[in-house]
């Protein structure tokens, strides 16, 4: 089949939904950890993560249109620091429900059954069943006009993974971890590495 544009457009919703979702293959799958000043926390599922530099070590995520279920955002601009935590298979089915749209004040911890952890002088909430996971400070937003979204930066601060994961060259197994991914909208997947290549010259 070839699909053009006219007949992506003519799609149902949700199967354009899938569909684009689907084609651009494996994605991150991670869980974003923040709180608010009064102590509200919000725990959301994103397949948007990005490496953007190792110095300074950012990266970036997108963000869907905000809507009146959604605190992820103002959670970050008004704390200035969130948590990423990778998913494992073991739960794997709570990091899903994170992505439902429960009203704001509405802790999705409590509502999947997940540990909010705390470490010191960092505010905002880990996932302590997660094996790999890090924090990031604020640094820029950057509104996508073409559809709403918003890309937010930030920079990592402190990274929490057992030291068996971290190889002598500091690549992180993420395979050996555990870390889960995911395609489209609500398929994930265990992964097995084919090899590591050694660094490419000409």
């Amino acid at each position: 089949m070839i699909y053009t544009k006219d007949a992506i457009a003519a799609f149902e919703r949700r199967y354009r939904a899938n569909f684009i979702n689907s084609l651009g293959g494996f994605k991150s799958l991670v869980l974003i950890g923040t709180n608010n000043s009064d102590g509200s926390e919000n725990l959301a599922t994103f397949s948007s993560l990005f490496h953007l530099g190792a110095d300074p070590a950012l990266c970036g995520i997108i963000l869907r249109p905000a809507t009146p279920f959604s605190s992820t955002l103002d959670n970050i601009l008004e704390q200035q620091c969130y948590t990423i935590n990778h998913v494992s298979p073991a739960f794997v089915q709570q990091a899903h429900q994170c992505s439902a749209k429960y009203p704001k004040g509405v802790s999705e911890f409590e509502q999947v059954g997940l540990t909010p952890e705390y470490l010191e002088n960092i505010p905002a909430p880990f996932v302590r069943e997660s094996t790999l996971k890090f924090a990031c400070n604020f640094v820029q937003q950057t509104a996508i006009e073409l559809n709403g979204t918003t890309l937010v930066i930030g920079q990592i601060t402190t990274v929490l993974v057992p030291d068996t994961y971290v190889k002598e060259d500091g690549y992180i197994d993420i395979e050996e971890a555990g870390s889960v991914t995911t395609s489209g909208l609500d398929s994930y997947h265990t992964t097995t590495r084919i090899e590591r290549l050694p660094y490419a010259k000409p």
